[in-house]
């Protein structure tokens, strides 16, 4: 018989090519309620998972190639005896970015890799990746980030991992730009750009829709109220049934021309009030965040409505 992990405890290897963003990944887990460990050698993890676990915590385990006594064998028959072994869901998920990527972003930073500390960074991307072709093909969840930001990252992570902790399907509400195309992962997307455009106001285009100036322009819209309520309407008669079907993560999108203004607007107001109706949201704004006109991380709104950073 395996042994038994209390609670919803649920145990998460993390790995990949470094630069790929295993920390970052790691740091969202945190964020979730994991207990987290990075750079943890594998010969540390049998001792750490023997005996009984106070924890009912899910745990998170970054495994780094660095790490003296790393092979991917020896990581693969972990993974295999823990998954005999455990009564608890254990899961490897693979951070994985492109060769061009991972190379342009040593180049940026001017870092070593770890691998090739006396050749270019480009030599120890191609071989990291060579050794851990192994543990890719094995995954059971594969994020790749080379088109990605950190909070695309952090979306995709609460789609996998959300409902973990016992927090229920999270709900990503989101502003974007048509002319940058729609963000990943977009489960349901709807057009503002039938709204009356604040960017027509001179006093009004430097602003965003996070001001009240315009976000009460864009609320004067006759037809703004009641695509506000008919909005509202759908996605709560949708969300209950998203959760029936065992999704962990729905993410709305809300786009305009320039995603400044009508589509950040509608972004707020639709996530305070799904707040209030017991949904654990979360706010993102993502040609502000490009412009650095928003906050670096997603937001969650309480049940009260009230934003908190």
């Amino acid at each position: 018989m395996g042994q038994r992990i209390p609670g919803n405890a649920r145990i998460v290897f993390v790995t990949g090519p470094s630069g790929a963003g295993r920390s970052s990944a790691i740091n969202v887990l945190e964020d979730l309620g994991f207990e987290t460990i990075d750079n943890i050698p594998l010969s540390l993890i049998p001792r750490l998972l023997d005996g009984d676990l106070p924890s009912a915590r899910p745990l998170a385990l970054g495994i780094d190639v660095r790490n003296r006594d790393f092979s991917a064998e020896g990581l693969m028959q972990l993974y295999e005896t823990l998954t005999e072994r455990l009564n608890a869901p254990v899961d490897l998920l693979y951070v994985d970015c492109s060769t061009e990527v991972l190379v342009r972003r040593y180049s940026e930073t001017r870092r070593r890799h770890p691998l090739a500390p006396d050749e270019t960074p480009g030599d120890g991307v191609v071989r990291e990746k060579a050794l851990l072709t192994d543990v890719r093909n094995r995954a059971d969840i594969l994020i790749d980030t080379s088109e990605m930001t950190v909070h695309d990252l952090r979306a995709e992570m609460e789609g996998w991992f959300g409902a973990t902790t016992g927090q229920g399907m999270a709900v990503s509400v989101q502003s974007f730009s048509y002319k940058r195309g729609l963000p990943q992962g977009l489960d349901m997307v709807l057009d503002c750009r039938f709204l009356r455009n604040p960017h027509w106001k001179p006093d009004l285009r430097p602003f965003t829709g996070l001001d009240p100036e315009v976000a009460q322009f864009v609320a004067g819209d006759p037809h703004y109220q009641e695509f506000i309520d008919r909005t509202l309407g759908l996605l709560l008669l949708v969300l209950p049934a998203c959760i029936a079907e065992g999704k962990a993560h729905f993410a709305i999108g809300f786009g305009c021309t320039g995603g400044k203004h009508r589509s950040v607007a509608v972004t707020e107001n639709v996530a305070a009030a799904l707040a209030p109706e017991g949904w654990r949201v979360s706010i993102r704004h993502r040609e502000l965040e490009r412009r650095g006109a928003a906050p670096t991380s997603d937001r969650m709104v309480g049940l009260s409505g009230k934003v908190s950073g």
